[in-house]
């Protein structure tokens, strides 16, 4: 199928390298954070970029949409659709990585403005000023270093917690195959049980008219005598 920007194949192609860039994008904005260069403006044009970046991929997860929607095959129409699906998931979750890194480079920059303020009103100890400032920016650097670590944690939790939540359907699963298989050797033992019994009751039957038959052949010899 072909849309306005190429074909289905080419346009979710262009979407996956615009992802790598992004992620990469991201990734260089999350070391800059930290690094000395911080709030330079290499920063701010690299930001301005990956969102750009993840905005057209945004576009084309609609293009794609309206073009797999148009396959005649449903099994190619439902492979498209999750696939269209996974990159424009994988965008979102970018753009909310964006997101927040956006909010903690505004706190930088506002907290950097209020310290060059204070800075610049302090008339005699600025030695001591900086230091307190340094210390502020260390225990900044740590509290954000454990949030990183927390939220690595979560998503770790949330992975096992899905991961149990699979294992348990399967266990629910072998339970109900085992109590249909109880179930069927149940009612096997049953019909078992039952053609014991008739076999039985037909020797009986077998016994009995062989038995009737002896008397009977003797109270006719003996009659006739």
């Amino acid at each position: 199928m072909e849309g306005g920007g190429g074909t289905l194949s080419e346009i979710h192609q262009s979407a996956k390298k615009l992802l790598l860039r992004s992620r990469d994008g991201l990734e260089r904005l999350e070391r800059l954070e930290y690094s000395a260069t911080a709030g330079t403006g290499a920063e701010t044009e690299l930001s301005f970029a990956v969102k750009k970046d993840i905005t057209q991929i945004q576009s084309l997860c609609v293009e794609m949409e309206r073009l797999w929607r148009s396959v005649t095959a449903k099994p190619q129409r439902d492979l498209w659709k999750r696939k269209v699906e996974q990159i424009a998931e994988e965008a979102e979750s970018l753009r909310a990585s964006l997101d927040k890194y956006n909010l903690r480079h505004q706190k930088r920059m506002r907290e950097a403005n209020e310290r060059a303020e204070l800075l610049g009103r302090a008339n005699g100890d600025s030695a001591h000023v900086l230091r307190i400032f340094d210390e502020e920016a260390q225990a900044l650097h740590s509290v954000r270093a454990s949030a990183r670590e927390l939220e690595n944690a979560n998503a770790i939790g949330e992975a096992i917690l899905s991961s149990i939540h699979g294992q348990r359907e399967r266990l629910k699963s072998a339970h109900r195959k085992a109590l249909d298989i109880l179930n069927t050797v149940g009612i096997s033992n049953s019909v078992l049980r039952l053609i014991e019994r008739r076999n039985r009751v037909d020797q009986w039957i077998k016994y009995a008219g062989m038995l009737l038959t002896v008397i009977f052949l003797f109270a006719f010899v003996y009659w006739r005598h």
